[in-house]
């Protein structure tokens, strides 16, 4: 029996928390095509009905039929092949791909959004040509992907990469236990290294709740409070990323969310890894993604290689 032949084109979604954004790229990553709308809250039905709106408009603008990835939060179970983990909550324990595949008449890819990021900046991004890649995502939460010789590493669980329920390590005593994560445990990297986690810090020592990018403004502008929120941040994201390191040794660490368009942390960061690196080559390769915000729909589509 031949096998199927693939469409040419390849459709990459980004299921998020506001909005479901779609692109057509060709097989050279080419854009075709774009489209964006609002997401359904608190509503499963409408938001099968949304994504399947949303390839049919994109396949009508192309003028062609295509694959379809999507990246999502949360991620499948690979026992149950239900919605587990995302924080829109009514896709939890439901079965999205199914349903998907259903409508759609057709084989449906869906991976985590921050495996789509990483899966972007691996395959024509900041990471291409590299081996490993290891993409980070420091914005509203602290999510991570994998990517070896251009595939996801998904794990056995399905929770490869997923670095940001994992304790701070080399924690100082006034990092112990650490704040209370949503996952119901204490001194995740999550609480630390996201946007949130600085945001929180700086309260911690201020009383005043602002933006990390409000608190990069403070620390040009020679505030001391912001200055030390600022340093014991890098520290805690460092040492995160010197743990990642010592496990699976990355050629390449890609940074995304709105963190990784602070400079600073591409200079300091791999100095204040460097000594909790297990090597003597020390130096790490800790780069600004290219594709910015457009990665993880970029990523959703290149779940089908090219």
């Amino acid at each position: 029996m031949s096998s199927p032949v693939i469409p040419s084109l390849r459709i990459g979604i980004d299921l998020g928390g506001t909005k479901i954004e779609g692109r057509v790229l060709a097989v050279d990553g080419e854009e075709i095509t774009r489209y964006r709308i609002l997401a359904p809250q608190g509503d499963y039905q409408n938001t099968v009905t949304a994504l399947t709106d949303v390839v049919r408009h994109l396949e009508a603008q192309a003028g062609s039929r295509a694959t379809v990835g999507i990246g999502m939060p949360g991620s499948l179970s690979p026992t149950t092949g239900l919605v587990r983990n995302a924080n829109s909550t009514w896709l939890n324990g439901r079965p999205l791909r199914q349903d998907l595949e259903a409508a759609l008449e057709r084989e449906v890819r869906m991976a985590n959004d921050a495996n789509c990021f990483a899966l972007s900046e691996a395959v024509d991004g900041a990471g291409a040509g590299a081996r490993t890649v290891f993409g980070v995502i420091v914005g509203t939460g602290c999510g991570g992907g994998i990517v070896i010789d251009g595939r996801v590493l998904e794990g056995a669980r399905g929770i490869g990469g997923e670095w940001g329920h994992n304790p701070l390590p080399w924690s100082e005593p006034d990092e112990h236990p650490g704040p209370e994560c949503w996952c119901g445990r204490k001194g995740c990297m999550e609480m630390w290294a996201s946007g949130t986690g600085l945001s929180a810090d700086y309260k911690r020592r201020t009383g005043e709740l602002v933006s990390g990018h409000e608190i990069v403004s403070r620390a040009e502008l020679g505030e001391a409070a912001a200055q030390t929120s600022l340093d014991r941040h890098a520290s805690r994201l460092a040492r995160g990323l010197a743990h990642i390191v010592n496990v699976i040794d990355p050629e390449i660490i890609v940074l995304g969310g709105g963190l990784s368009k602070l400079p600073h942390l591409y200079e300091v960061l791999p100095r204040l890894a460097a000594p909790y690196v297990f090597s003597d080559v020390v130096a790490l390769d800790i780069r600004p993604p290219k594709w910015g915000d457009a990665s993880g729909v970029r990523g959703a589509a290149w779940l089908w290689s090219a």
